[in-house]
């Protein structure tokens, strides 16, 4: 299997931070509360755009930043349905990429199975919390210029892709926890967002460095996993 998958397809390599996070600026992220999360994004309907481009950039140098796995549009306060990746699964393939107007495929309840695992989301700073969903995910959508395309992905790389649709729906996964443990997350993320918010002023500010002084365009090996951080 490939190493490196950019738009669902195999490339021999890929520069670590991406070509789009090294262009993009900075977004604040969203937190649980914001009304942007809270409902469903619209869709988006203008492609080929400098403005949409400039939009994929910049959250992927926001993803970059946040050490996270995948961000929706809304998480930066844009309300369009699109979403970005650029994560490393547990078979080491790394997958990199963008989907506007993102629908999934529906499993069959006898082909589904069902994986808990710990998942947290850079609106929710700081928790993780099990929760289930299927280990096998196929999306369907469009990149930015309007082609159509379909993306796959199994186990963490599955998780991604069904977080990050939920959120373009208006869902964030503490929606999908009982009521016990949605209140015990968000307690845990009052006590611990401080210090996320903190490191990410830190690596935001390393990252302004490193561009000043030329850094960050070279190849280099993909991110380690970090589990439940979509």
């Amino acid at each position: 299997m490939a190493a490196v998958l950019v738009q669902g397809q195999p490339v021999d390599t890929y520069p670590t931070p991406s070509p789009e996070a090294a262009r993009g600026s900075l977004r604040r992220i969203t937190v649980i509360g914001e009304e942007v999360l809270h409902r469903p994004c619209r869709e988006v309907t203008e492609f080929g755009s400098p403005e949409l481009a400039t939009l994929v950039d910049d959250m992927f140098a926001t993803l970059d930043v946040a050490e996270g796995a995948g961000l929706a549009a809304n998480q930066v306060g844009v309300d369009l349905r699109l979403f970005v990746w650029d994560m490393t699964d547990e078979w080491g393939v790394r997958h990199v990429g963008h989907l506007a107007n993102p629908v999934l495929d529906e499993v069959p309840a006898e082909r589904r199975t069902l994986l808990e695992e710990p998942e947290g989301c850079l609106s929710v700073p700081g928790p993780y919390v099990p929760l289930a969903r299927p280990d096998h995910a196929v999306v369907r959508g469009v990149d930015i210029a309007g082609r159509p395309l379909v993306i796959e992905g199994r186990g963490y790389f599955a998780r991604c892709l069904q977080h990050e649709t939920d959120h373009l729906n208006g869902r964030l996964y503490v929606d999908r926890l009982a009521a016990r443990e949605r209140k015990a997350a968000l307690r845990e993320m009052g006590s611990l967002r401080d210090q996320v918010i903190a490191r990410r002023a830190a690596r935001a500010e390393q990252r302004g460095k490193q561009w000043e002084e030329g850094e960050g365009e070279g190849e280099g090996v993909s991110r380690p996993v970090t589990p439940g951080r979509p």
